[in-house]
């Protein structure tokens, strides 16, 4: 990534060498003076002496602090499953409740129990104007409130019901039908109530394409990829069913958006997708007929043992329609076996109208089991404990010894890896195994974990990309055009390195101490590129710069670079002027899309953990921020030793799919209070590095009058 540009717009430099303009220089130094001025803990504090760390240690207040972590160990052990894992229900929107009843009229499956079960969580979903967001407090979405009211309308609610009546002006006020996504429309089309000829063309005969060649299947990432090859079978095949009225109330009667000029990018792909639906039209008959076969069997060779395709939703309820229309029988054992997966998905709960049903887009028991392990093991406990020992049984039996998608880039890679679900085989990603890496280093007791950390430490080292960082599934995922294709207008379809995932990997290179190999130096070069302006580092598969910058903080700190280099004491600065009058941290979805809310939002449990786990590793987990933090986490926690986060807090999609992990409120606050409180028993080291990093100010108003720094 030599001279790459961050999303801030800040050029990087060669080699893994910063470079600091003087814009940039006095920047930096201005910003750390106010943080020294004004924001306790980099300077003097409001109770302590000029220079010190707040005192933990009051007795009282450590108390207080061991007795919550007490409390949230015990609630999370009291969680884990007697085949020793953990696992958190996983919370996105309704349109996964919304595609099941459509996905089950389509099949000719839909029950009346399911569709009123389902029915009452999609009403229980709606916002007082109308509306479904697609996170907790966000504003409302058009295609998702098409979906949910389409899915209503199934289940039998009347157009002029008040609640449809909302809906359907809050539709109307946001461009109808016609500006809804291409996922929407193609779910519309499937029931006459959108023309396929609107349809963006994605022709089978991709599949045909070997992997040199721009836009084959590989030069998406694996969930785009695995999404869009079936999806190619449906629009080739076009079917029409019959969803039992129409939705003619939602069409505001405005044409689609106009071609753009062909001086622009999307131009020529707006002429390229014309062209491809020409080709729809009259498909060479031979070739047809044989990209069908080869997307079916490329369909019917990924389908993972509990019946999924990736473990997600899109492709896998996308695989079982095209399937289906290419003449696969129900009781077939791919569809089967398919739609019998789902009920894993399934979640029903009692409500006061009666029983709920909704769906897991996802789910995520090895993500969680790693993260629990490293957060027990954070509060204390041993390597021994009956807990942890099955836990890294469970996880060892996990790791992945054949090969994937991820092949592909990397053939001579010997696999390993781990993946985020139960069963996803052909997908491990190397945010996972970092984690599993780390949690693994937390156990005793198997003879097999210190292999099972060589292969996978020799998998992450293999899956680095080109410029030094780490994506989640394929290494050098990054041909940009594939945004561009008009049919791609949801969600990323390319996977490339990010802050968070290159961060987690170089620490967990870095376990063992801090570590000087050739893949540990260019992925921290990598990180340095990539800070932002403000010292922060974008999230990609975490709300956002909160999450980013505390994945990133901790993983420098691991790979060697000292808490006072001015890399360091930007982010805690950025931390400090992001920290919320309650003391805690929060950030809103919205910050994805509008830089506006980078940093800004309701405090919450797991997000206040990100920042205080980044504080803890500079050497400031006792400063006045980290200690306001902590007792925000003491007063708000729960009883039973949880804490409450309606906020959705995990990402899918920047900007268009969120996920609320309802384990990161726990493991997350837990990994944070116990490393805080541990290193209070080593405090004179603790003290010492605090001073260090409020010193940092002067390192950066230096570094302002000699601008360019190098670093390997």
């Amino acid at each position: 990534m030599a001279g790459a540009r961050s999303e801030s717009g800040v050029d990087g430099a060669v080699d893994g060498a910063v470079e600091l303009g003087v814009e940039q220089a006095v920047d930096l130094a201005v910003a750390e003076a106010v943080d020294s001025a004004v924001v306790p803990g980099i300077g003097a504090t409001a109770d302590a002496t000029p220079g010190l760390p707040v005192d933990l240690a009051g007795g009282h207040r450590t108390q207080r602090l061991a007795d919550a972590l007490g409390r949230a160990r015990e609630h999370l052990l009291a969680g884990q499953e007697p085949g020793g894992w953990w696992q958190g229900e996983l919370a996105t929107n309704v349109t996964m409740e919304a595609e099941d009843l459509l996905m089950r009229q389509f099949l000719g499956i839909r029950t009346e129990e399911e569709t009123e079960a389902t029915a009452r969580w999609i009403r229980s979903q709606q916002q007082p104007e109308g509306s479904w967001a697609n996170f907790h407090g966000g504003p409302g979405d058009l295609s998702t409130t098409i979906e949910a009211y389409a899915a209503l309308r199934l289940a039998g609610d009347r157009a002029d019901d008040h609640h449809l009546r909302l809906a359907r002006e809050f539709v109307l006020a946001h461009g109808g039908i016609e500006r809804s996504r291409v996922f929407t429309r193609i779910w519309l089309a499937l029931f006459g109530e959108w023309s396929w000829e609107k349809i963006p063309a994605v022709p089978p005969e991709v599949v045909l394409l070997p992997s040199w060649v721009p836009l084959n299947v590989y030069d998406f990432a694996c969930w785009a990829r695995q999404t869009i090859v079936p999806l190619s079978i449906v629009r080739a095949l076009r079917p029409v069913r019959s969803l039992g009225f129409a939705l003619d109330e939602l069409r505001t009667g405005v044409r689609t958006a106009p071609v753009t000029s062909l001086r622009t990018r999307t131009g020529w792909f707006q002429r390229l997708d014309g062209v491809l639906r020409g080709y729809e039209r009259r498909p060479v008959r031979a070739v047809r007929r044989n990209a069908l076969r080869r997307a079916a069997e490329w369909i019917v060779a990924r389908q993972e043992a509990d019946g999924s395709w990736g473990g997600i939703q899109p492709p896998w309820v996308y695989s079982l329609i095209a399937l289906h229309l290419l003449g696969y029988p129900l009781d077939h054992p791919v569809l089967r076996t398919g739609l019998a997966g789902l009920d894993r998905f399934t979640v029903r709960e009692a409500s006061p109208e009666g029983e709920v049903r909704r769906l897991e887009a996802c789910q995520s028991p090895v993500w969680d089991t790693a993260l629990a392990v490293t957060a027990l093991a954070d509060a204390g406990l041993p390597g021994d404990h009956p807990a942890l020992v099955r836990a890294n049984r469970w996880l060892l039996d996990e790791e992945i010894r054949v090969g994937g998608d991820w092949a592909v880039r990397r053939p001579d890679l010997p696999p390993s890896g781990w993946a985020f679900e139960f069963d996803n085989d052909g997908y491990p990603d190397t945010d996972d195994t970092a984690e599993v890496l780390l949690a693994l280093r937390r156990s005793d007791g198997d003879p097999r974990t210190a292999e099972a950390l060589e292969r996978g430490e020799q998998w992450l080292r293999g899956m680095q990309c080109r410029d030094g960082g780490w994506g989640a599934f394929d290494a050098d995922n990054t041909r940009t055009i594939a945004r561009e294709l008009p049919f791609c207008d949801f969600g990323e379809v390319i996977d490339p390195p990010t802050a968070d995932v290159t961060a987690h990997v170089v620490e967990a290179l870095c376990a063992r101490g801090p570590s000087d190999t050739a893949a540990v130096r260019r992925g921290v070069a990598w990180l340095l590129r990539a800070q932002e302006r403000d010292g922060s580092w974008f999230g990609r598969w975490g709300a956002n710069h909160v999450y980013g910058t505390g994945a990133v903080v901790p993983a420098l700190v691991a790979a060697g670079l000292p808490v006072d280099d001015p890399v360091i004491v930007r982010a805690v600065g950025w931390l400090h002027r992001t920290q919320n009058p309650d003391g805690g941290w929060g950030e809103d979805m919205r910050s994805y899309r509008d830089r506006s809310w980078r940093g800004r939002g309701d405090s919450t449990a797991s997000q206040t953990a990100w920042a205080l786990l980044a504080l803890h590793a500079t050497g400031a987990g006792d400063s006045e921020p980290a200690r306001r933090g902590v007792d925000w986490l003491i007063a708000t926690q729960r009883a039973d030793g949880g804490w409450d986060e309606p906020q959705y807090t995990g990402t899918g999609f920047p900007g268009d799919f969120y996920i609320n992990y309802h384990l990161y409120r726990l493991v997350f606050p837990i990994s944070a209070l116990g490393r805080i409180l541990a290193a209070h028993s080593g405090a004179g080291a603790a003290a010492t590095g605090a001073v260090t990093l409020a010193n940092g100010a002067d390192a950066a108003v230096t570094a302002a009058a000699d601008p360019v720094r190098g670093r390997g």
